[in-house]
């Protein structure tokens, strides 16, 4: 099933490997699945592997809601790997998928890998979507050249921004990230104990491991009960995310070696260097625009104050597979603190705009029921102009409000006394990555050439 938008939206994976059969690892699992929640909250899954082969419990919630204690307690093994998933699936497809033949295994991914469709036909693989497909088409490669030169294999076929991980029921664990490097993988340790692997590094931070280093572009690692193996595809070009350091990653992970928080941080600043505006207050939309909104009033002097209250569980809005859904969520968590901002000049930082309407309603809450002086809207993100091919959910561009109308234009659309966007140079520069290892189509509409197949 596709969402409202009619693509693929992002996940987040783990996979946990230890080293003595004594570990229960479904615990950990679920400890870091609920780290990785920012990136899906749609599903969740984990497979186990144990002395009678695979166990799996995955269901359509948050991580707290589809494993309560006593399934988590009743789940042995100790290999296991997770996912959680932003896309709405049909049940089969739910991930992990499992694989039955001809070898028997677990798998998850994040992302996309374009040209599945004919890699299948090619294969002689029949299955329902892309991770079902890309399971399959790994199991007889694994049977075929075993698992590490399997997986190598199907990195060189596959083209796209993705990464997985995957759990075979001899007890090897494979994790691999594509050769464009788009999507992130870190691994971890925990001594000689335990090896870990997963989408962002809070994940290993929460379950007691230490955070390693990156899994590079285009490299595959194999864990078996004696050794970690690992071996690498060749990359011709290496295009990084973006918008993980905007918006997808939590601000404690680091994605390439980089901290999320000091890039948002250090967005903030560039932001009030392109965009200054005087002001009472500022203000920073939850969770993501925080950092931004700090580092803002850090370099202006003007004063920050929290300005909304999150009601019930945090709702990542953005990703939620529909515009009612979206809605909901950001009434939930912008709440606003009226005495914080009544009569006063303030300067909302938000970390992106799309359609606009929830900006608007924001906008228009603080000027008709709270009685705010004046709104300057700045957003940490330059102008979203196109799709993304690698599974971030984009809507139509005919949708993209940055698309099709000015600065002035937006500001009188959605009410505000001025907007403006970061630029693409000052993204670039808080980054702190040369701009040709940056994949940044969605703000420019030019895509990694690892797009052509």
């Amino acid at each position: 099933m596709r969402s409202s938008w009619g693509g693929r939206l992002l996940a987040g994976v783990i996979g946990i490997y230890a080293f003595d059969k004594l570990w229960k690892m479904a615990r950990f699992t679920y400890y870091g699945l609920l780290a990785l929640q920012n990136r899906g909250q749609e599903t969740a899954g984990i497979v186990t592997c144990h002395e009678d082969g695979l166990s799996e419990y995955k269901g359509r919630n948050t991580v707290d809601r589809v494993f309560l204690e006593e399934k988590l307690s009743s789940m042995r093994g100790w290999l296991a790997i997770g996912c959680v998933d932003a896309e709405v699936r049909h049940e089969e497809s739910i991930q992990p998928v499992i694989v039955n033949k001809p070898v028997k295994l677990a798998f998850c991914m994040d992302g996309k890998a374009l040209n599945w469709r004919e890699v299948a036909a090619k294969e002689g693989v029949s299955a329902e979507g892309d991770v079902n497909v890309i399971a399959a088409i790994l199991s007889k490669h694994i049977d075929k050249y075993g698992p590490l030169d399997g997986a190598v294999r199907l990195l060189e076929i596959l083209k796209g921004g993705y990464c997985f991980v995957a759990l075979t029921e001899k007890g090897e664990m494979i994790a691999a990230r594509s050769p464009s490097g788009v999507k992130p993988l870190v691994i971890g340790s925990f001594g000689f104990d335990y090896g870990v692997v997963a989408s962002e590094s809070c994940a290993i931070d929460v379950i007691g491991a230490d955070y390693k280093a990156d899994v590079f572009p285009g490299e595959v690692y194999l864990f078996t009960p004696y050794s970690i193996e690992k071996a690498r595809v060749q990359s011709d070009e290496v295009t990084y995310c973006s918008f993980e350091y905007v918006y997808l990653a939590r601000p404690d992970s680091y994605i390439n070696d980089i901290s999320v928080y000091e890039v948002r941080m250090r967005i903030g600043e560039v932001l009030a260097e392109e965009h200054p505006v005087e002001g009472d207050v500022v203000i920073g939309v939850p969770e993501t625009a925080i950092p931004f909104a700090m580092a803002y009033s850090n370099k202006t002097k003007i004063p920050i104050a929290m300005g909304f209250v999150r009601t019930g569980p945090h709702v990542r809005s953005a990703i939620k597979p529909t515009q009612f859904e979206r809605l909901v969520g950001v009434q939930l968590k912008l709440n606003p603190i009226k005495n914080a901002i009544k009569g006063k000049r303030v300067i909302l930082i938000d970390d992106s705009v799309v359609r606009g309407n929830t900006t608007k309603n924001t906008v228009t809450l603080m000027r008709n029921k709270l009685g705010v002086k004046e709104v300057h809207v700045r957003i940490g993100s330059p102008k979203i102009v196109s799709h993304c091919p690698f599974g971030v959910e984009v809507p139509p561009e005919d949708e993209l409000i940055a698309r099709h109308l000015t600065d002035e234009e937006v500001a009188a659309v959605v009410g505000a006394d001025s907007f403006h966007w970061l630029s693409l140079n000052g993204l670039v520069k808080a980054i702190g990555l040369p701009r040709s290892m940056l994949c940044l189509g969605c703000f420019t509409s030019e895509y990694p050439s690892c797009l052509k197949i």
